[in-house]
């Protein structure tokens, strides 16, 4: 790839959010001269946060195989593979897409684990008690509260400060998502969340953790290389200290933008 390609970016948001999450680094790579493509899930679509929490009631029921699909749809209609970029849930769903051997390279910010990895932190499950805590609403939209977005989203503003985000980008979970993907939900002898971590043609693939992230902690993203290195294809790590969640959004992100969009420039390509 010649220094002077400008790939497209399709940037993949996670549970909870809306494309509207990537406004700072999709405003940033545009700028840098990149077509970026952020999508809704399937009940998202293009509406705004307050729309989607007006009206929650089309992501009910969304699979993760839906969301996912829905991806590779857009992805496969573009002049040229892109690269993809998710965050959280969206981390989740970038690894299942380079498993289906899209995309010249993958960036997965604080992502969810696939299948397969049983490193699930207290915080993690802390998080997504919204969900859990009614296992016959699997098929539902739970709203988050603002207090609990606090913990999930905002743990390094003041409550006041966390609320006016809450306002501005949180809306109700994709309850079957959280369960088919935290919880690995099996589908034959696979959880629906499986990937192959020693594909030997995976686009590279960079994992970015935050270091007070109470949603996907690092002990995620490290159990997860752990086995992604078995594997002959190009994953790596980095992970920012003092950095939650909002690894996208949190004050400084520019720095967290700029590494992965050049990691992934300099690797594009290099499967396998």
């Amino acid at each position: 790839m010649s220094a002077s390609t400008k790939p497209p970016i399709v940037l993949v948001h996670g549970l909870w959010m809306t494309p509207s999450s990537w406004d700072t680094w999709a405003g940033r790579f545009r700028d840098l001269g990149h077509e970026v493509i952020t999508p809704g899930w399937p009940g998202i679509d293009n509406r705004t946060p307050a729309e989607v929490r007006a009206d929650p009631k089309p992501l009910e029921g969304v699979g993760l195989v839906e969301v996912v699909d829905s991806y590779d749809e857009v992805i496969r209609a573009l002049p040229e593979r892109p690269i993809i970029m998710g965050h959280s849930f969206g981390g989740l769903i970038t690894q299942m897409l380079l498993d289906r051997g899209l995309g010249i390279a993958g960036v997965a910010v604080a992502p969810a684990q696939p299948a397969g990895i049983l490193t699930l932190p207290f915080s993690t499950l802390r998080t997504g008690l919204p969900v859990l805590s009614n296992p016959l609403r699997i098929n539902g939209a739970s709203p988050l509260s603002k207090g609990h977005f606090h913990y999930t989203f905002g743990n390094d503003l003041s409550r006041a400060d966390s609320d006016r985000e809450w306002e501005a980008s949180a809306v109700n979970s994709v309850n079957r998502v959280f369960f088919e993907g935290v919880l690995s939900l099996p589908r034959g002898k696979a959880g629906i969340s499986a990937v192959d971590f020693l594909k030997p043609d995976r686009a590279p693939l960079l994992l970015i953790s935050g270091e007070i992230d109470h949603v996907a902690p690092p002990a995620i993203q490290k159990a997860m290389l752990a086995k992604y290195s078995k594997g002959p294809s190009v994953v790596e790590r980095v992970e920012y200290p003092g950095r939650t969640h909002r690894l996208v959004s949190q004050d400084g992100w520019e720095e967290i933008a700029d590494y992965a969009l050049d990691w992934a420039l300099r690797h594009a390509g290099q499967a396998g």
